[in-house]
C-alpha cells in the first residue's frame, strides 16, 4: 500500500510541476455584421507543424473561450460555427508569454462573403452524425508503430485500463468492428492492440441495435456499445502483423505471433499464442475462445431449460478464473470479403486451442442450521484438460434493394478431461469430528455442437411495413465417462468413528439434443408514428439424457448398473408462440409495450421405469419500455420485463446425483413454474468538449412462486437437496450504479466517481425451518486519468467497499466487514526510445464474525522497454510480475445458508525478458508525427 502511495504521490508532484509551465489563449466570438454572441461556437488549437489536435473548447454564454494547458510552441487557432466562414490564426507561444488574447474575433456568415474569397480550414476532430460520435484520426498524434490502443487513448470520453478494456461515455465498449465488420468475433482487443494507429482514417462510436431492430426501425431494446474503426483507403493493400517472444524466470514462457493481409475488401488475418502466464489469447474477451457453453436456453420460446445438468461427474468447463497454474495454446484464423458491388459478404473464423491448469484449492464452508453449525475444510488437488476446434461463417447477400438473407453456421468440437482429489473434514459447532471424506473423481467428454441459422427480411413500397423469417437448428452429442471413488468416515458425539461408507463407480453419460425453433416477424405502421410487430414462433426439442452408474464386481472391472444412480430419459418439448408488441416514435420519444405467450407440451419417458411425464403449460412474458432523448447525446430508459420460468429439468426429474456422497440432489415432479418482475430504468448524458459524462442505472425485480432449495442435513452431516416452490415468499433483487466523470481542463486529466448498491434476499428451507438470506454490497470509487502523448500516461483508482451478508438461521454468525481495492498504472516515456511503465493493486478484505482471518495483497507489477530501429517496430522488454510476491487466489461469498471462503494456488512472481517485432507493409512506410 505505500508503494501505491507513493506512486500517487509522485504523480500529483508531475501534474504540479507541469502545470506550472501552463499557458493558455483566450478571446470572444461574436457576429461580424450583428456583434452576436455565437454561443457554442468550437475553438481548437492545432500544432502548426502538422495540424494536429492539441486542446479544443466552446465558446460560453458570455462568449468568451478560455483554453489552458498549451506549452511554448507555433500554433493555429481554428474557430467554426454552424453558416459562418471558418476563422483561422496563427500564432506562437514564447517561454516567456503566460497567456495570448485574441480579444474579440469576428465571425462571417458565409452567404456574405465575396465569391472568390476562399478561407481554407483543417477538418474537425469531432462530428456527431445523428447517434453516432465520429473521431477524425488525422487530428490526433500517432506515434510510429503505435496501435489502435494508443488513438483511442487520446479521444474525448473514452479510456482503455491496462488490460485493453475500453470503456465509452461511462459504459463497456462490446464491440470493435474494422470497416463495418466483425474481426475474429466479439473480442475487441484482437482490433485495438493489433491494428496500426496510422491505419485508421475514422473511429466512430455508436450504440449498436439487433439485426431485427436495424431491419424494422423499430426498438427492442437491445443495444451494444460500438466501436467502428474505418481505415484509410490507401492501407487497405498490403500486410502487417507482429512477433512476441518472451522467457522467464520459474519456467515461465509466452510467444504470440500475428499476420495480416488485406487487399481492397478482402482480409486474411491469422494468429497463434502459447504461454503460462495465464494470458489466454490475444485479447480480454476470452469466454469466447474457451468457454462456450453448450448449455441451451429458449426463454423466448418458453421451454425448459435444456442443459447437461447436475453433473454425474464433475467436468471442466474450459475457462482460467485465476485458480491454478495454465498453459495455454490458442490459434486462429479469418477472412472476410465483399464483391458484387458489396451486395455479396462473407466472415468466417477458425478457432483452435487448449488449456491445462493444474494446482490446489481450499474451501472453509460455514453450514447454519436451526440446530447449530457444521464447518467444512476441504483441500483439492486438480489437474483439467481442454481442448476446442470452432469454425463459424455468416454469409450475406442483398437479394434486390428491398429484401436481404443472412446465413450462419457454427461448428465445435470439445475435449475435456478433468481429475481432481478432495479431502475434507467437517466438525460440529463445538470443534467435535462429524465426518471425513477422500474422494477421486475422473471425467473425459467429448462434445460435439453444430448452430445453422438463417434470417431473411423483405421491405415493402409501404414504410414501415416489412416481414423477415428467421430459423435455426441446434445439436448437441455429449459422451462422458469417468470414476467416482470415495471413503467417508462417520463419527458420533464424541468424535469417534461410527461408520465408513466406501464408493467405487464407472460412470457414463450420453446426452444428445437436437432443437429447431423458427420465427416469423411482421411490421405494421397503423400511422406516422405508431407501428406494431406482430410475431408466431414455433419450436421443437428433442433429448435423449442416458446416465449410469456401475458398481464394481470385481477390481479394474465394473458391470452391475445402480439404477439408484442411473437413468434414461426421453424427452419431446414442442411450443407455439405469439405476440405482439406496439411501437409508438416520434422525434424524441419512444415507447413500446406489448406481450408474447408460449403454449408449450412436455413429454417425457423413463426408459427404465416406463414412468410417463406429460405438462403443458402457457408462458407469458408482457414488455414495455419507454425512452426520451434530450439530445442526440442524453436519454431516459424505463423498461419493464415480466417473464415466467419454468423448473429445469434437473429440479424436475427425480434422478440422485451421488459426486459427493455428502451433498446429495433429489428431483422433484410437483414443480410449478415461478414468474419474475422486473423494472430497469437508465440514464445517459454526455458532453463531447467537455468529456463530461453521467450515467445512472437501478433494476429491481420480484419473483413469485420462486423455485428454493429444501435441504435435509442428518445427524452424520450429509445433506440432500430438493427444489421446491416457496408460495408464501418473494425473491428480490436490487441493483443500482453511478459513474460520473469529467475533464479537467487546466491539469488535462480525466476524473471519474462511481458508486453500486447490489443486494438480494433469498429463502431456503433447512430441517423444515425457513431461511433468509440477506446479501448486500455498497461499493464506491474514485479515479482519474491522464495521457500525454509521446510523454506519459497515468491511471489511478480507489474503491472502498462494505459487503453485508446474513442468514436468518444463525444471525449472530454473519459475513459483515469492510474491504477496499486500489489500483495504478504508470507510464512514462524517456529520451532514447525508452519506456517506463508499473502498476499495483491492492486489495484489503476485514475478517467477519463468519471468518476470523483478514486478508491482504499488493500486486506490483513494472517494466522497462527499449525501442530500436528508424521505425520503432522492434522492443525489447525486461518485466517483473508480482515484484512482492503477494498474489494469491481468494473469494468470500454466500449461498442460502452456507457461507464459503477460498484460498487457491495461483501464478506468482516472475521476471521476463521478452522481444516484439512489429512489421508492416501497408500502402507505405508508417506515418511519424
Amino acid at each position: 500500500m505505500k508503494t501505491l502511495l507513493l506512486l500517487l504521490l509522485a504523480s500529483f508532484c508531475c501534474t504540479s510541476m507541469y502545470a506550472q509551465k501552463n499557458h493558455i489563449v483566450k478571446g470572444y466570438v461574436v457576429d461580424t455584421a450583428y456583434t452576436t454572441k455565437l454561443v457554442n461556437a468550437s475553438v481548437s488549437v492545432l500544432n502548426a507543424k502538422d495540424s494536429t489536435l492539441v486542446n479544443f473548447s466552446r465558446v460560453s454564454s458570455s462568449g468568451a473561450f478560455y483554453i489552458g494547458n498549451l506549452q511554448p510552441g507555433p500554433f493555429i487557432l481554428m474557430v467554426t460555427y454552424p453558416s459562418y466562414a471558418d476563422y483561422v490564426d496563427r500564432f506562437q507561444i514564447d517561454a516567456g508569454t503566460n497567456e495570448k488574447d485574441f480579444g474579440k474575433i469576428n465571425l462571417t456568415l458565409k452567404a456574405k462573403l465575396l465569391q472568390d474569397v476562399i478561407i481554407r480550414g483543417t477538418a474537425g476532430a469531432i462530428k456527431i452524425k445523428g447517434d453516432t460520435t465520429e473521431f477524425n484520426a488525422a487530428a490526433f498524434t500517432i506515434q510510429p508503430n503505435s496501435k489502435v490502443e494508443d488513438l483511442l487513448k487520446q479521444l474525448p470520453g473514452i479510456q482503455v485500463d491496462k488490460d485493453g478494456k475500453i470503456t465509452a461515455q461511462g459504459q463497456t465498449v462490446s464491440k470493435v468492428l474494422v470497416d463495418g465488420e466483425e474481426f475474429f468475433g466479439d473480442d475487441p482487443t484482437l482490433v485495438t492492440k493489433n491494428i496500426r494507429g496510422d491505419m485508421v482514417d475514422k473511429v466512430q462510436l455508436f450504440d449498436k441495435k439487433s439485426d431485427q431492430a436495424t431491419f424494422t426501425g423499430i426498438d427492442d431494446g437491445v443495444q451494444n456499445k460500438t466501436l467502428n474503426i474505418k481505415l484509410k483507403e490507401d492501407k487497405k493493400q498490403g500486410y502487417f502483423g507482429k512477433v512476441d517472444v518472451g522467457l522467464a524466470t520459474d519456467e515461465i514462457y509466452t510467444g504470440q505471433a500475428m499476420f495480416n493481409y488485406f487487399k481492397g475488401k478482402k482480409k486474411f488475418s491469422g494468429y497463434g499464442t502459447l504461454g503460462n502466464t495465464g494470458v489466454m489469447g490475444l485479447g480480454w474477451e476470452d469466454g469466447n475462445k474457451y468457454g462456450a457453453s453448450s448449455n441451451m436456453e429458449f426463454n423466448d420460446d418458453g421451454m425448459i431449460y435444456i442443459s447437461s445438468g447436475q453433473d454425474a461427474l464433475e467436468s471442466f468447463n474450459g475457462r482460467y478464473n485465476g485458480e491454478g497454474i495454465p498453459v495455454a495454446r490458442t490459434g486462429g484464423l479469418h477472412y472476410d470479403a465483399k464483391w458484387n458491388d458489396d451486395k455479396e459478404s462473407i466472415n468466417t473464423n477458425y478457432k483452435i486451442g487448449s488449456l491445462d491448469v493444474t494446482g490446489a484449492k481450499n474451501t472453509r464452508i460455514q453450514n447454519n442450521l436451526p440446530s447449530g453449525l457444521i464447518i467444512s475444510n476441504s483441500d483439492q488437488v486438480f489437474d483439467n484438460f481442454a481442448f476446442r476446434q470452432k469454425l463459424d461463417g455468416i454469409y450475406e447477400i442483398k437479394l434486390d434493394s428491398t429484401s436481404s438473407l443472412k446465413v450462419s453456421v457454427d461448428g465445435t468440437l470439445k475435449n475435456n478431461e478433468a481429475i481432481s482429489n478432495y479431502q475434507s473434514t467437517s466438525t460440529r459447532g463445538n470443534d467435535v469430528l462429524l465426518n471425513t471424506s477422500d474422494r477421486e473423481v475422473s471425467n473425459d467428454t467429448d462434445e460435439k455442437i453444430f448452430k445453422a441459422t438463417a434470417f431473411w427480411n423483405k421491405r415493402f413500397k409501404k414504410k414501415g411495413r416489412s416481414v423477415s423469417v428467421n430459423v435455426s437448428g441446434n445439436i448437441n452429442e455429449s459422451d462422458a465417462n469417468g470414476f467416482l471413488k470415495s471413503e467417508n468416515g462417520f463419527y458420533n458425539q464424541n468424535g469417534l468413528l461410527d461408520s465408513t461408507s466406501i464408493i467405487d463407480q464407472y460412470k457414463v453419460n450420453k446426452i444428445s439434443t437436437k432443437v429447431f425453433t423458427s420465427n416469423l416477424t411482421y411490421s405494421e405502421p397503423i400511422s406516422t408514428n405508431f407501428s406494431v410487430v406482430l410475431n408466431y414462433g414455433l419450436g421443437i426439442n428433442n433429448t435423449d439424457q442416458d446416465r449410469r452408474s456401475y458398481n464394481a464386481n470385481a477390481p479394474g472391472q465394473y458391470t452391475l448398473l445402480d439404477t439408484a444412480f442411473s437413468n434414461n430419459y426421453k424427452l419431446e418439448q414442442l411450443s407455439n408462440q405469439v405476440g405482439a408488441v406496439f411501437n409508438y416514435k416520434s422525434e424524441k420519444t419512444i415507447i413500446n409495450f406489448g406481450t408474447k405467450v408460449s403454449a408449450v407440451n412436455f413429454d417425457q419417458l423413463d426408459v427404465y421405469t416406463g414412468e410417463h411425464m406429460v405438462r403443458n403449460f402457457v408462458n407469458w412474458n408482457p414488455q414495455a419500455s419507454y425512452q426520451y432523448k434530450f439530445s442526440q447525446q442524453k436519454s431516459f430508459r424505463l423498461n419493464y420485463l415480466g417473464r415466467t420460468t419454468q423448473p429445469t429439468i434437473d429440479q424436475i426429474q427425480p434422478v440422485r446425483v451421488n459426486t459427493d456422497p455428502l451433498n446429495v440432489f433429489l428431483g422433484n415432479p410437483n414443480l410449478k413454474p415461478s414468474f419474475n418482475n422486473r423494472i430497469s430504468a437508465s440514464f445517459n448524458s454526455y458532453k463531447v468538449l467537455s468529456q463530461r459524462n453521467l450515467w445512472l442505472s437501478a433494476t429491481y425485480s420480484l419473483t413469485s412462486n420462486p423455485i428454493v432449495s429444501n435441504t435435509l442435513t442428518d445427524s452424520a452431516g450429509i445433506n440432500t437437496y430438493q427444489s421446491i416452490n416457496l408460495s408464501e415468499k418473494q425473491t428480490a433483487n436490487l441493483s443500482l450504479y453511478m459513474d460520473y466523470g469529467f475533464k479537467i481542463k487546466p491539469l488535462d486529466m480525466f476524473l471519474g466517481f462511481n458508486g453500486s448498491i447490489n443486494g438480494n434476499t433469498y429463502y431456503n428451507y433447512v430441517n423444515t425451518q425457513l431461511n433468509e438470506t440477506k446479501t448486500y454490497s455498497y461499493n464506491g470509487g474514485i479515479y482519474i486519468n491522464k495521457y500525454k502523448a509521446k510523454k506519459y500516461s497515468m491511471y489511478l483508482r480507489w474503491s472502498p467497499n462494505y459487503q453485508m451478508t446474513e442468514s436468518s438461521l444463525q444471525n449472530s454468525l454473519n459475513n459483515n466487514g469492510w474491504g477496499y481495492n486500489a489500483s495504478g498504472h504508470f507510464q512514462v516515456f524517456l529520451p532514447g526510445k525508452v519506456e517506463i511503465s508499473t502498476d499495483g493493486e491492492y486489495q484489503y478484505t476485514a475478517a467477519t464474525a463468519s471468518f476470523d482471518d483478514e486478508f491482504k495483497r499488493f500486486i506490483w507489477n513494472a517494466s522497462l522497454t527499449k525501442k530500436f530501429l528508424k521505425t520503432d517496430n522492434l522492443r525489447l522488454s525486461l518485466s517483473g510480475k508480482d515484484l512482492l510476491n503477494q498474489n494469491k487466489g481468494f473469494s468470500r461469498f454466500a449461498y442460502e445458508n452456507r457461507f464459503t471462503e477460498t484460498n487457491n494456488t495461483t501464478i506468482k512472481r516472475y521476471f521476463m525478458l521478452s522481444l516484439v517485432w512489429d512489421f508492416n507493409k501497408m500502402g507505405g512506410a508508417p506515418t511519424q508525427k
